[in-house]
Parts: C-alpha cells; sequence; structure tokens
C-alpha cells in the first residue's frame, strides 16, 4: 500500500514538473523561434524563443498553434507537418532586424513538408536551397527524389482544405550542387527525368484524397532549377478552387506555372519573365511562362508572360490536352519562343481573347537544339505520343492584338481534326508574310486537305491579305489596310515610330467602332457539345 502511494505521489510530481512550452493564444500556443539569441533550452515564449526548428520534434503540434521564425534568422531543418490541422508558419519583429527570417533547406526534402493536413499558413518567409544532393529522406510514394521550398503531398482518401501561401519569397533552389551540368536530351523529354528543384510542388498520390481551396499570391520566385509552382492531380478527382494571384517568377528551369488536374481556377496579376532559362546548367532550361492539363473552368488572366525559352513548348501561356473552358484573357504575351495561341487536342471550349501578343514564336525548328517550330497561332490535336489525334473542339480566339516584327517569320498551324474555330475582331500585324507549317508535337501530323466543321474567321484586320492560303482555315469578310491599321494603333496609343508597340503601356481592348461585336452562344456544361451558332 504504501509503495503504490509511493508511485501515486511520484507520478503527479513528474507530470506538475512537465515543461509547458510557448505561450497561449485565442485558440491554441504559439512558439517562437530566433536562431541568433534563442536557446532549445528556453520554453518559446517571445522573451525566450528556441533556437533551431528540429526542436519541433519534441512539440506536438495542434489546431490553432503558431510557428513564429524572428526576423533575419537562418534556420536549417524543415518544418514537418504531417496530419495536423490549422498550423500557421509566419514571422515576427525583433529588436531592429527587418528582413524576413529564412529558411535553407540544401539537402532537404523541403523547407516547410506538408501531408494530409488542412487549414495549413504559410507567410511572411524566404526560403532557399541551393543543392545538397540525395535527400536523408524520401518519402516512399515519391517516384524520384526531389528538392523543393513546400512540398504538398494528399496521400490518403480525404479530402483536406485551405492552403495559404502568401507573401513568400522563395529563390535558389536546386537539387544538384553548382556545376552539375544536364545532358541535351534531358531537355527533349516531356517533364525532365532526374531530380529537380521545384518552388511550390502539390501532389496527390491517393486515389481519393484531395485538397480544395488553395491560395497562392503576393509572393516570388526566382532562380529555381525546374517550375516555380506546379500542382499535379487527378483528372477525375481534380484540386478545386485555387486562386494564384499576383506573384512573380523570374528566371525559372522550367516552366512558370502549371496547373494539371485543377478546377476553378483563377490565375491573376502574375507576372512571370524567362521561364525556360538556361543560365545555370542544373536547369532544364524549357518552360511556358503558364500552362494547364486535364484542367477545367480556369481564368487565366491580367498576367504577363514575357522571355518563355526552350526546344519545345515555350510558349507564353498554352492550353495543353484534355482541358474544358479555360480561358486566357487581358494578358501581355511577348518575347515567347515557343508563341502565342497553342491549344492541344482533346480540349473543349477554349479562349484567347483580349490579349495582347508581341513579337511570340520565334523559335526555329533545327537551330539551337529547337525540335518543334515557333508558332503565332496553333491548334493541336495532339493528345499523346501514339495517340491518335483528336480536336481542338470549340476554340474561341477573339479581341486580340497581335504583333510579330521584321525579325520574325510568323506561322500558322491548325490540325485536320479540329472542329468548331472562331476567329474574330482581332488585329494581325505581320511584317513577314505568315507560313503555314504541321503541328510537329514530337511527330509531325500527317497534314491533309479536310474540311474543319464549323469555321467562322471574320470580321479581323490584317496588314495585307496574306494569311496562308493552305492553312484549313481561312479568313472572310476580313479588313486589309497598312494605313488604316497604323492610324487605329496610333490612336488607341499601341504604336511607337518603331512600329513596336511600348512595354509600360497599360493594354485594354476598347471594341473599335469599326468591328461587329459578336455574341457567342455554346453549350454551357457540355464541353463535348458544339456550339449553336451565332
Amino acid at each position: 500500500m504504501n509503495k503504490f502511494l509511493f508511485f501515486l505521489i511520484t507520478l503527479f510530481c513528474i507530470s506538475c514538473n512537465q515543461v509547458q512550452y510557448g505561450e497561449k493564444n485565442e485558440l491554441g500556443f504559439t512558439y517562437y523561434f530566433n536562431s541568433i539569441s534563442g536557446d532549445n533550452s528556453n520554453i518559446g515564449i517571445r522573451d525566450k524563443p528556441l533556437k533551431s526548428l528540429d526542436f519541433l520534434d519534441n512539440i506536438n503540434l495542434k489546431e490553432g498553434d503558431k510557428i513564429l521564425l524572428a526576423n533575419g534568422s537562418t534556420f536549417y531543418n524543415t518544418i514537418n507537418l504531417i496530419n495536423k490541422n490549422g498550423i500557421e508558419i509566419s514571422n515576427y519583429l525583433f529588436d531592429d532586424y527587418s528582413e524576413i527570417p529564412t529558411i535553407n533547406s540544401k539537402a532537404k526534402i523541403a523547407a516547410v513538408f506538408i501531408e494530409n493536413s488542412s487549414n495549413i499558413n504559410i507567410n511572411n518567409i524566404e526560403i532557399i536551397a541551393n543543392g545538397g544532393g540525395a535527400n536523408e529522406f524520401l518519402h516512399k510514394k515519391l517516384k524520384t527524389d526531389l528538392r523543393t521550398a513546400v512540398l504538398y503531398l494528399v496521400t490518403n482518401q480525404e479530402v483536406y482544405n485551405n492552403l495559404d501561401i502568401s507573401n513568400v519569397k522563395i529563390r535558389d533552389v536546386f537539387y544538384e550542387d553548382s556545376g552539375f551540368i544536364r545532358a541535351k536530351k534531358e531537355v527533349r523529354t516531356p517533364n525532365g527525368t532526374q531530380s529537380y528543384g521545384w518552388g511550390i510542388r502539390v501532389l496527390n498520390l491517393s486515389e481519393n484524397g484531395n485538397l480544395e481551396n488553395i491560395i497562392i499570391q503576393n509572393s516570388s520566385f526566382e532562380n529555381i532549377s525546374h517550375s516555380a509552382i506546379r500542382f499535379i492531380g487527378k483528372r477525375e478527382n481534380q484540386f478545386n478552387n485555387l486562386k494564384i494571384l499576383n506573384n512573380k517568377v523570374f528566371k525559372s528551369g522550367g516552366p512558370g506555372m502549371v496547373f494539371n488536374s485543377c478546377k476553378n481556377l483563377l490565375a491573376k496579376n502574375n507576372d512571370i519573365n524567362s521561364t525556360g532559362s538556361t543560365d545555370d546548367s542544373r536547369k532544364w532550361g524549357r518552360g511556358s511562362g503558364l500552362w494547364t492539363w486535364g484542367s477545367s473552368y480556369a481564368l487565366i488572366t491580367q498576367n504577363s508572360f514575357q522571355n518563355a525559352n526552350g526546344p519545345a513548348d515555350s510558349a507564353g501561356c498554352h492550353i495543353d490536352f484534355n482541358c474544358n473552358d479555360i480561358i486566357v484573357e487581358k494578358n501581355l504575351s511577348r518575347n515567347n519562343a515557343g508563341g502565342f495561341i497553342e491549344i492541344l487536342g482533346n480540349n473543349y471550349n477554349c479562349s484567347y481573347r483580349y490579349n495582347v501578343s508581341i513579337n511570340d514564336g520565334y523559335r526555329v525548328k533545327g537551330e539551337d537544339n529547337a525540335f518543334q517550330e515557333g508558332k503565332t497561332f496553333w491548334l493541336s490535336g495532339y493528345i499523346g505520343r501514339g495517340r491518335e489525334r483528336n480536336g481542338p473542339f470549340n476554340s474561341y480566339i477573339y479581341g486580340n492584338y497581335i504583333y510579330v516584327g521584321s525579325e520574325i517569320t510568323p506561322k500558322i498551324a491548325v490540325d485536320k481534326n479540329s472542329k468548331g474555330v472562331f476567329v474574330a475582331n482581332n488585329i494581325f500585324y505581320f511584317e513577314n508574310d505568315p507560313l503555314m507549317v504541321l503541328g510537329d508535337q514530337y511527330k509531325p501530323d500527317p497534314g491533309g486537305k479536310l474540311e474543319i466543321e464549323n469555321v467562322f474567321f471574320k470580321n479581323n484586320l490584317f496588314l495585307k491579305d496574306h494569311w496562308p492560303k493552305d492553312v484549313l482555315i481561312q479568313p472572310d469578310d476580313n479588313f486589309y489596310s497598312d494605313a488604316f491599321y497604323k492610324s487605329f494603333l496610333d490612336n488607341a496609343g499601341l504604336l511607337e515610330e518603331n512600329n513596336i508597340f511600348p512595354t509600360n503601356h497599360t493594354y485594354t481592348y476598347p471594341y473599335p467602332k469599326y468591328f461587329e461585336e459578336i455574341k457567342i452562344d455554346y453549350i454551357n456544361g457540355d464541353s463535348k457539345g458544339l456550339w449553336k451558332g451565332f
């Protein structure tokens, strides 16, 4: 009896002496970290911060908890959020340090690794990860090792909600150390076969699980080995409700943003420049500013896509196959090697409208390792290697300003499997006569004469009558006038003395009185239905 009583007293004393880390907040606890003045013997409150992120292994994070990192600090460990709910990662001010805190995830899989978690907020931090090679930890469901700033995985059958990443600066993310040189053939693979560095990468590796309600905003991405933002989901169970707003991407080795299997996407006010960069031998060296695949109901608006580079693809914004109801509108597309309009096969009800395109599609097949022509205008039936071409269906191209200068030969490709093509109220200013080329996604389509069903190609303005006669869609009832064209552009404020569009102009589409506004009426909700008419 006495021994049992002694045991209870001892147990009570131990529990009374157990340390409580962090400060209580309105929902949970706040844990403070400071790499400069902190100490892991502290209790993690503002006046006594912890020093290193590896101490998080001793804390059972719960809903409402916050991880606050002191400005001016640099940390080296991954923050793991696995099966967590309602966690915030942010900064706090400390003394006179003005720089936001940095997490250096060199040689780690990620700075922030998230799996099967909801209500995660990340804001006001910087992430770098310049090399390090193979990770000690590789998730069993990942096929290839990688390095990321933020990695989110769905690996079970649950639906998770609310990932919010705001005001985050991500730069210098590479898998290999400096000096690694990729073989030239690597850039000829669809997305690369080797390990790379990525900015934000979100993967659905489950059969029925999903992630919904995602915001990435006011963040910057610079000098990334592959893509800055990349979603890879399930076509039958798409990521749902995405807002990608006011971000900047500069010199990514791959595409700026990739939305694979996403639904209800708004990509707005993003500035994407120099994708497919080759200024570091560790980069992939190919990529459009933004592209979608297997996605539905997207509005891509008021973005800037400039200087995309690569031997294939590398348009400003292209719509890859298996999409429906994708709208690309009111964007600036400038100096992109791959081109301006690119709609691949098995796409339904996709639109390019009210955009400005300047000197897009300058790439020449066979030069500088290029295996695909750059194209100003491309409707492709490509749906994957070895598969019979199909579509696209119901492609709407209207209200665009398209300028191609004297250094470039504009190239046009329209697949004979296209059905439903609407081209109206555009201005095509080609200094040189355009050429027809075959679609050449890895292997040129066979071409051939075939009348495309449901074509409306009217009320456009051309410099002269030089649309290639062998293209399978031909303009009808259009305007051809050099003087009229220049006068119109000059009045709209879009023409400088050297006939080049100014890059600092705010581009709008005023619907000039010369054009007839044509109302589009197609079958909403039926992604495979053809348009009713006009």
